[in-house]
């Protein structure tokens, strides 16, 4: 039986993909040094093993890394208005830690790393939708950071024979999804505030759209290509998306009828680094390893709503929204 390692594992996404590999009986360790990670996240994880550290650490990471065979690699800083604040933190944490972790791999004999890649290493190209042959145009440092992840991913499989996988993810939503923090997700913080009957607020006009991915979607992504033939995915970069759009006014309109808010909308100017609009080509997953998303965006924004409905969250958030 493989052993797998998440890291980011007490995270939103990294605890979603844990969950599963659990559930199924697999034997997972998982890594985070809780710098956005909730250590609630980890109660719902029985039969995890827990190590406590920073990717960037050498020793933490070569704890982690040892008798392991397949590793999701989603600890990251993912946040483009932090990056913007603090370059160098999200350098060390999305560059800095993941070379560090591919060393350690390499070292430990891992066969394969599963790498949460970003649609913001896009940037702003008008060409609709995004498909992996497109040439990066990262705006944010954020951005920048995840795109260097790619690279460095390409570079180990190539130099040293590590099998890598890239997952573009294009804006994840989905329970567990922490709505507390000024970086958080924009659909966290959008329902949170609409079920308390706070006002929102949307940088720019709202008609910015996004391809919303239920974490369902992700998760199954993830453990599709976890298990493809090496020849099929190795080195490769690959969408995980639904393949749709949504503008955010359009987002808005479906949370009132699913929350019950009647309040207003504010709008604030549009924010550096932000991009206008994402759409993913998800043919290559197909082709790759199967990948097909099981929830719609619809359908997925109505369970993600009925989760925070019932969850223990705080009564008040700041109003500003992050897309």
């Amino acid at each position: 039986m493989p052993s797998y390692l998440v890291t980011g594992v007490a995270g939103f996404i990294g605890s979603s993909i844990a969950e599963a590999l659990l559930q199924r009986g697999d034997r997972v360790r998982g890594i985070d040094n809780f710098s956005t990670g909730r250590p609630e996240n980890l109660q719902r994880l029985r039969g995890l093993e827990f190590v406590q550290g920073d990717l960037a650490d050498a020793s933490a990471c070569a704890r982690a890394c040892d008798g392991i065979d397949v590793i999701f690699h989603e600890a990251a800083l993912a946040s483009v208005p932090r990056s913007l604040r603090d370059p160098v933190a999200s350098n060390r944490a999305n560059v800095d830690a993941t070379v560090q972790l591919l060393t350690s791999a390499q070292r430990a004999r891992v066969k394969r790393v599963l790498y949460a890649g970003s649609s913001s290493v896009y940037g702003n190209t008008p060409a609709l939708p995004k498909r992996e042959d497109m040439a990066p145009d990262p705006v944010s440092p954020y951005a920048v950071s995840k795109a260097a992840g790619e690279y460095y991913l390409r570079s180990f499989a190539r130099v040293f024979g590590l099998e890598t996988v890239t997952l573009r993810y294009f804006n994840v939503f989905g329970p567990y999804q922490d709505p507390g923090s000024p970086y958080s997700a924009v659909l966290a913080r959008f329902i949170n505030l609409m079920l308390n009957g706070q006002e929102p607020t949307i940088f720019g006009d709202g008609e910015q759209s996004r391809d919303f991915t239920f974490v369902e979607n992700v998760v199954q992504g993830n453990l599709l290509a976890a298990q493809a033939p090496a020849a099929a995915v190795s080195g490769r970069v690959f969408n995980l998306a639904t393949g749709t759009r949504v503008s955010l006014n359009a987002t808005v309109e479906l949370l009132r009828e699913l929350t019950g808010y009647a309040g207003r909308i504010n709008h604030t100017p549009e924010r550096r680094g932000d991009v206008k609009h994402s759409l993913a080509d998800i043919r290559l997953a197909a082709e790759g390893f199967g990948y097909r998303p099981g929830v719609s965006f619809e359908e997925g924004l109505s369970r993600t709503v009925e989760w925070y409905r019932g969850a223990t969250m705080p009564s008040e958030l700041p109003s500003q929204m992050l897309a």
